[in-house]
C-alpha cells in the first residue's frame, strides 16, 4: 500500500440538490457525506420522503459513511424554558426518524455553550452542571432512540472556548451514542476573537471521543466556511493531531460556497494531508 493510500479521505457536507452534480466525487471515491437538507423546520413538518427517497437512489453503491446536520435553528439544548425543551425534542425525535429512513449513522447536534457562559459559568457553584443537566433533560430520550437504531449525536463547537466543555457533556451520557464533533472554522474563530486554544488543541482535547469534523477554513475572526486554504487555519497541525487519533473521525468540508469543494478538498490533498 501506497503512502498516498494511507492518507484520511476526505468527505463533504451538502444538499441533496448539489449531491446530484458532485455524486460521481462522493460514490467513486466512497466518500463520507453530510446531508444539509434536514436542518429546515419546512422540510421536517413537511412530507421529507420524497427527498430521502431521492438520496437514496442517488447514493446507490455508496459504500462511505452517511449523516445529516441535525436541527438546531432558533433553540439550544440548554434552554431553560420548559416549552422550548418539548421543540427541542420533537426536532430531534425528527431529524433521528430522517436518520433511520435514510440508514444514516450519524446526526450533528450544536453545543450549547456560549462564549458569554463561559465567563460566567462559575458565578453559581453549579454553573456548567446546570448546563448539562438541562442539555440531559432535552436529550436523554433522543440519546435512547439514537442508541436503538445505531446512530451517534456529534455535538459540535459553536461559541465554545474550552474544547473540554462538550467532550465532559458528551461522556456525561455515558454511551458511545454521543460523541465530539469539531468545527475548524468556529474553533479558529474562538481562538482568534475570544483567546481559546488553537484548532489543534481542540481536536487533542476531544481525543478519541471525536467522531465528526467539519473542515472549513476562516480568518480567526467570522465564521467563513471558506475553502481550506483560503484562511488562516493551520492544517498541517490539525491533520497531525487527528492521525494520532484512533477514533477516525469523519472529515467533512463544510463550506458556504459548494461549488468551492473540489477545490478546497485539492487543497489539502496537495499538502499531502488527505485524499
Amino acid at each position: 500500500m501506497t503512502e498516498a493510500a494511507l492518507l484520511p479521505v476526505l468527505g463533504a457536507a451538502m444538499p441533496i440538490r448539489v449531491l446530484r452534480g458532485m455524486r460521481d466525487w462522493i460514490v467513486a471515491g466512497q466518500r463520507d457525506l453530510e446531508l444539509q437538507d434536514f436542518i429546515k423546520v419546512d422540510v421536517l413538518n413537511g412530507d421529507w420522503k420524497p427527498l430521502a427517497r431521492e438520496a437514496k437512489e442517488l447514493l446507490s453503491g455508496h459504500t462511505g459513511r452517511l449523516g445529516i446536520h441535525g436541527p438546531f435553528w432558533g433553540f439550544s439544548l440548554a434552554t431553560e424554558d420548559a416549552d422550548v425543551r418539548a421543540v427541542v425534542k420533537k426536532r430531534m425525535a425528527q431529524g433521528l426518524e430522517v436518520c433511520e429512513e435514510l440508514g444514516a449513522t450519524q446526526m450533528v447536534v450544536h453545543s450549547p455553550f456560549t462564549t458569554w457562559g463561559h465567563n460566567n459559568y462559575d458565578n453559581t457553584p453549579t454553573g456548567r452542571q446546570d448546563v448539562i443537566d438541562r442539555t440531559h433533560a432535552a436529550l436523554d430520550d433522543a440519546v435512547r432512540r439514537a442508541e436503538t437504531i445505531g446512530v451517534e449525536l456529534v455535538i459540535e463547537n459553536i461559541e465554545d472556548k474550552d474544547p473540554h466543555d462538550r467532550v465532559f457533556l458528551a461522556e456525561s451520557f455515558g454511551t458511545p451514542a454521543v460523541r465530539v464533533s469539531l468545527d475548524t472554522g468556529h474553533a479558529h474563530y474562538a481562538h482568534g476573537s475570544t483567546g481559546a486554544p488553537p484548532v489543534d488543541r481542540y481536536v487533542t482535547a476531544a481525543g478519541n471521543r471525536l467522531a465528526h469534523i467539519h473542515l472549513q477554513d476562516a480568518d480567526g475572526y467570522a465564521d467563513r466556511h471558506w475553502a481550506p486554504g483560503d484562511g488562516t487555519v493551520l492544517w498541517p497541525s490539525v491533520f497531525a493531531a487527528v492521525a494520532k487519533l484512533s477514533s477516525a473521525p469523519r472529515l467533512i468540508l463544510e463550506l458556504r460556497d459548494h461549488g468551492q469543494i473540489l477545490r478546497g478538498a485539492q487543497h489539502l490533498t496537495d499538502l499531502g494531508l488527505a485524499r
